[in-house]
Parts: structure tokens; C-alpha cells; sequence
């Protein structure tokens, strides 16, 4: 892969949706958002995630709630029981491992070591593991979601027989470090506004110089 076709469509997205910034996140609500995220669209997993912080005031609570309970206020998230019990598990391998349900401990380690402790716990992939490490701890990893990956794909950043659980060491390999972030978040935001799944905007789309889909007759 041309890194400097890379660095264009970097610096493309860039011009259309800006340079995302670093907000700062809490990193058990961070672990708790993603793990709710899970085959769920944006829209449903937020307003599971508002209503598990409306029902409990702090995740001690949650932990000391019946399943049940945790799984009728994430309900809007789908999959509830199945997300309120690995939800609970988490929380409870935190809180045995350091005294307190915080993650906090996390800014001592090495990207490696953060990434296996994350891994360890009951629900959490790479994917969950990367968005909490990038965007909790600003560490060097480029989660890879539905969008990142189908962006990628059609861009020719992944060839396609690239399966979604190898792409993101290979977009780290090829991607800045010092990009990572802003490349996830615009590609996130490309794929939902212009690069959707059926019936891609090619004429609002600033990317069709540098994009295999485009040039090649939209085949794949």
C-alpha cells in the first residue's frame, strides 16, 4: 500500500469533517458504551447506555443489581440479558483485580499490557479493548468497526479478502500513529453520511479520486 495515498485520503476526510479532537471519556463508561454497542445501531445503544445511568446513580450499584434489573434498563440496546450479565462480569473482575470498579490503572501500562488485561475480561475483543485504550488513554490503536471496515475495503486500504478480525493490524501498519484517531472517527463518519453499505453517495463523496470502489465500476 502507497502510504502517500493513504496520507491523501487521510488529508481528504480531514478537509471534509475536520481534525476530531481527543474528548475526555471516563474509561468504565467508555468499556460499558462499547460492550453496548454491540450489533446495535448508535442510536439504540446511547439511549440504553442514558438509561442504565438514569436507573444507577454509580457502577457499584449496578454491580449490586439483580441481572434482571441492569437487563430492563439497557433494554433499548438489544441483546439486554446477554449484554447485562457480560456488563456485571467486567465490572466485577475490575472491582476483584483493584479494590474499586476504575480502570484508572490502566495509564501505567503498556499498550500491550492494557490491550491482554482488557482482553481478559468476560465480552471484551479488540475492537471494545482499542476504543477504550485510544480514546480513554490516548494509546496507539485504530479500533476497526462495520464502517472503518467497509470504508477501508472500498478504498483499497484492505484488499478484499481481508476478514474483519485481521483488518486493524494492517490499517496500524499503514496509518500514522498521530492519525489513528482522527482516520477512525472520519471514517466512521464517511460511512454513515456518504459510503453507507447500499446506495453510496458518489456525487457528495470527497474521496473518489483515491477510492478502488469508485474507479473500478463500483463491482465489489
Amino acid at each position: 500500500m502507497d502510504r502517500q495515498r493513504v496520507a491523501t485520503c487521510i488529508s481528504l476526510l480531514e478537509e471534509q469533517y475536520g481534525i476530531p479532537h481527543q474528548d475526555e471519556r471516563d474509561p468504565v463508561d467508555l468499556l460499558v458504551m462499547t460492550i453496548l454497542s454491540q450489533n446495535t445501531s448508535d442510536t439504540n445503544s446511547l439511549r440504553a447506555f442514558a438509561h442504565l445511568k438514569s436507573a444507577f446513580c454509580d457502577y457499584e450499584k449496578v454491580l449490586a443489581a439483580s441481572d434482571e434489573a441492569v437487563a430492563d434498563a439497557i433494554r433499548a440496546g438489544g441483546l439486554a440479558e446477554i449484554k447485562a450479565r457480560r456488563i456485571k462480569e467486567a465490572l466485577f473482575r475490575i472491582k476483584m483485580d483493584v479494590g474499586a470498579i476504575s480502570l484508572a490503572f490502566l495509564d501505567d501500562m503498556g499498550k500491550d499490557e492494557a490491550m491482554a488485561y482488557l482482553r481478559s475480561l468476560p465480552g471484551v475483543g479488540p475492537k471494545t479493548a482499542s476504543v477504550v485504550l485510544l480514546f480513554a488513554f490516548s494509546m496507539p490503536f485504530l479500533p476497526v468497526d462495520t464502517h472503518v471496515y467497509r470504508v477501508s475495503r472500498r478504498l483499497g486500504l484492505l484488499s478484499e479478502d481481508v476478514r474483519p478480525d485481521k483488518a486493524q493490524p494492517i490499517l496500524e501498519r499503514i496509518v500514522p500513529e498521530e492519525k489513528y484517531l482522527s482516520l477512525h472517527l472520519n471514517l466512521i463518519t464517511h460511512g454513515r453520511l456518504i459510503c453507507r453499505a447500499r446506495g453510496p453517495r458518489h456525487e457528495d463523496c470527497a474521496l473518489c479520486s483515491c477510492c478502488d470502489y469508485y474507479l473500478q465500476g463500483q463491482k465489489p
